[in-house]
């Protein structure tokens, strides 16, 4: 008899959907998933892009989880009020796994859970981790010892994978990969700084550079350049 294995996705109003939902559907494919859509109220909320999700549980009716899933926003406000940290620190302390995405190890720094740890986030923030101890990794997939972490939204699918490889085994992931057709081929080589043309970063600093900003306050000087 397959073993349940806890899956708790903390979710609060205006989170990226995509940080999760990429990561959902592979971890739905772990043998004895059992995937929970948990928030500090629970009941019924929104996503940033306006996804309704409804009757989502209250994350302190979770007595515990075998992987805490953090994912990231623009909107920091409903992700670290007290009690949400509160609920957070507490079920991390005691999974088996503790993961995030894009700016979702922000959020988790605020819990002090990420102290000395090694964690990636979106490539804008990346420095912003030093504020909570934690020390910032650029690659895509970060692993140390627990804690795991993925750069920005879309690498939720990669690094579901790897932890996915880990929990199970490398052939299983590869199968899932496979299942799901996951062969990634961009249409253009601008999904980062380190490769996007200049006009296209000029663009991007004109259209979100005031929403990346209010997620520390100012977008940091490397960011955008």
């Amino acid at each position: 008899m397959t073993k349940t294995f806890d899956i708790v996705f903390a979710l609060w109003p205006r989170c990226a959907q995509l940080d999760f939902l990429g990561a959902y559907e592979v971890f739905a494919h772990l043998p004895g998933a059992n995937l929970r859509l948990a928030s500090e109220d629970g009941g019924d909320l929104t996503g940033a892009l306006g996804l309704p999700l409804r009757d989502v549980e209250k994350l302190s009716d979770v007595e515990r989880c075998d992987l805490l899933f953090v994912g990231g926003t623009a909107d920091m406000s409903a992700a670290t009020t007290p009690g949400m940290l509160e609920q957070l620190r507490r079920l991390g302390e005691d999974a088996r796994y503790v993961a995030s995405i894009c700016t979702g190890s922000l959020i988790l720094g605020q819990t002090g859970l990420l102290q000395g740890r090694r964690s990636a986030t979106h490539w804008a923030f990346l420095d912003q981790l030093r504020q909570y101890g934690a020390i910032p990794d650029p690659a895509r997939t970060v692993r140390d010892g627990k804690f795991w972490s993925g750069g920005g939204v879309t690498a939720c699918v990669d690094f579901a994978l790897e932890l996915m490889a880990d929990i199970e085994d490398a052939t299983y992931a590869q199968m899932i990969q496979l299942y799901i057709e996951y062969n990634p081929a961009p249409p253009f080589g601008s999904g980062h700084p380190s490769t996007a043309p200049a006009e296209v970063i000029e663009a991007l600093r004109a259209k979100f550079g005031e929403k990346l900003g209010r997620i520390g306050g100012v977008v940091p000087a490397t960011a955008l350049t």
